[in-house]
């Protein structure tokens, strides 16, 4: 009975960062920022914690696999999009955020659709590009407190956020699409 409960906790570290989504929104909404990096810190470190008890556990499921990613994409877009609202970051480069992860998304279900279940494997294009998601968000919260990073490595960081978002966004598509392509021929 222990080790099945132990078993749940990186799933409830998962959902943890779902529920902090909520409140971090509404403090970056307020302008409320130092609440906001220590909840961001809480949200990084189980986004760290639970996938490496989930391994650490034998405890690696499709739910975690399927839910940890769309959490902190959740999580990321509603960030993003609060800094957005109150002028931290251009609305363009949301845009081309949830663009990528629209397009991943909508692969992702043509490809359970038309050909069945799938392995959910981040790349390593895809691993890059939340990482510098993530590290941007904490640099524009951060810069709110503190400003201590330059105009010009948040203009550098910028750009690395939305060359990645190009590079495995298409890097999906490019993986999926080949996928795809084998299966449709080895049933003909």
């Amino acid at each position: 009975m222990r080790s099945a409960t132990v078993k749940l906790i990186p799933n409830i570290l998962t959902i943890l960062r779902l529920v902090l989504v909520v409140p971090i929104c509404l403090l970056i909404l307020s302008e409320n920022y130092q609440p906001v990096l220590w909840l961001a810190l809480i949200a990084g470190l189980s986004d760290a914690l639970d996938g490496w008890l989930a391994r650490k556990l034998g405890s690696v499921s499709r739910y975690g696999a399927i839910a940890d990613p769309l959490i902190d994409k959740t999580l990321l877009i509603s960030v993003y999009s609060c800094l957005m609202i109150v002028d931290v970051l251009p609305w363009w480069v949301l845009i081309i955020m949830v663009t990528r992860d629209a397009v991943i998304v909508s692969g992702a279900l043509a490809y359970h659709w038309l050909f069945g279940r799938y392995e959910i494997k981040p790349s390593f294009w895809g691993k890059a590009s939340t990482a510098v998601q993530i590290i941007f968000a904490l640099m524009l919260l951060t810069q709110q407190l503190f400003p201590v990073f330059p105009v010009l490595v948040l203009q550098l960081t910028t750009w690395l956020l939305i060359l990645l978002a190009f590079v495995s966004g298409g890097h999906y598509v490019y993986l999926w699409g080949k996928k795809a392509t084998a299966l449709y021929r080895s049933k003909r």
